[in-house]
C-alpha cells in the first residue's frame, strides 16, 4: 500500500513539476512591442520606389521608423506617404556637416516628418585615428547643437560608430564624450553592433549611462568576427538577430531598465528579405 501511495505521489509530483516547467518556459514576453525600422535597411529599394517600399515595410508590421535619407522626396511628400501607410517617423538622421551648417532647416524638416529626435552617426576625424582633439571638438559641437535643437522642441542624439571606443584614461573616448556633454541637451542612440565590434559591452554602457540612451539600433554581429576601431565591417557581417555573437536578451533587459524610448531594427546586409522577418520572429520569441 505504501509503495502504491509513493508511486502515486511521485506521478503527481512529476505532473506538477512538468506543468511548472512549462509555465516557466512560456513566461512573459521579454520584448512584446513591435520594434521600429531604420530606413537604411531598405536603402536600395527606397532608391527605386519609396511608396512601394513603404508597402513592404507596412506589410511586415512596422509602424515606427528612423529615416536618414529623404530618398529624393521633400519632407512634406515623405510625410504624406508615411501617413498613408500609417507609419510614424520618430527620428530623423542627418549628416554632421548638414546639421552644423543649417540646424534650423534640419529642425524644420524633422518637425514636418513628425520626428522628435535629430540624429547624427559620425563626426569628422582622420580615418583610423580618433584623437583627444577630435573628442573635445565633438563635445563642443554637441553641446552647441543640442541647445539649438532643444530650443526648437527637438532632442539631439548621437549614434556611436565604433571609432569612439579607443581607450582613453580609465575608459574610452565615448565615455569621455558622454561625461562631458550636457545631459539636458545631448542624448545618445546605442548601436549595439558598433559597441561590440570595437570591444565594448552594450550592457555596461546602458547600466552606466541609463537614460542618456534614448534610442537603440538592434543589430547582430556574425559569430567569429574580430572587431577593431575602424568603424567599418563588411555588410555580410550583419546577421539576423539571435544568430550572432551579441547577448540580445541581456541587452534588452538593460535597455528596458535604462528607459530606451525607441528600438529600431537595422540590417545592412544583402539578405534583408529573409533576415528582417527572422529578426522580428526572434524578438517575439524571447521570454523573461
Amino acid at each position: 500500500m505504501k509503495k502504491l501511495f509513493y508511486a502515486f505521489s511521485l506521478a503527481i509530483g512529476l505532473v506538477v513539476a512538468g506543468s511548472l516547467n512549462s509555465v516557466a518556459q512560456s513566461g512573459k514576453p521579454l520584448f512584446p512591442e513591435m520594434p521600429g525600422l531604420v530606413s537604411y535597411t531598405y536603402r536600395h529599394s527606397f532608391a527605386k520606389d519609396v511608396s512601394a517600399t513603404l508597402d513592404t515595410i507596412q506589410r511586415l508590421g512596422f509602424r515606427d521608423m528612423e529615416f536618414s535619407n529623404l530618398f529624393g522626396q521633400t519632407p512634406e511628400k515623405l510625410r504624406q506617404l508615411l501617413d498613408q501607410h500609417n507609419i510614424k517617423c520618430s527620428s530623423y538622421g542627418v549628416s554632421y556637416d548638414n546639421l552644423m551648417r543649417a540646424p534650423l532647416e534640419i529642425a524644420r524638416q524633422a518637425k514636418v516628418l513628425g520626428a522628435s529626435y535629430v540624429r547624427i552617426a559620425g563626426v569628422p576625424h582622420e580615418k583610423g585615428n580618433f584623437t583627444l582633439d577630435d573628442a573635445n571638438r565633438t563635445i563642443q559641437d554637441f553641446n552647441k547643437i543640442g541647445k539649438t535643437l532643444k530650443e526648437q522642441g527637438l532632442t539631439f542624439v548621437y549614434h556611436n560608430h565604433g571609432f569612439e571606443f579607443r581607450p582613453y584614461k580609465n575608459g574610452t573616448f565615448f565615455d569621455y564624450i558622454v561625461q562631458n556633454t550636457d545631459p539636458a541637451t545631448v542624448s545618445y542612440e546605442l548601436d549595439i553592433l558598433w559597441a561590440v565590434h570595437p570591444g565594448d559591452d552594450p550592457v555596461r554602457l546602458l547600466n552606466k549611462y541609463g537614460n542618456r540612451f534614448k534610442l537603440m539600433h538592434l543589430k547582430d554581429l556574425k559569430k567569429g568576427v574580430q572587431g577593431d576601431y575602424s568603424g567599418g565591417t563588411p555588410v555580410e557581417n550583419d546577421v539576423a538577430l539571435g544568430t550572432g555573437q551579441i547577448n540580445l536578451p541581456a541587452v534588452l533587459k538593460a535597455a528596458k531598465k535604462a528607459g530606451v524610448k525607441h528600438y529600431y531594427i537595422e540590417d545592412e546586409s544583402p539578405n534583408i528579405q529573409t533576415q528582417v522577418p527572422q529578426s522580428i520572429a526572434y524578438l517575439k520569441s524571447l521570454k523573461q
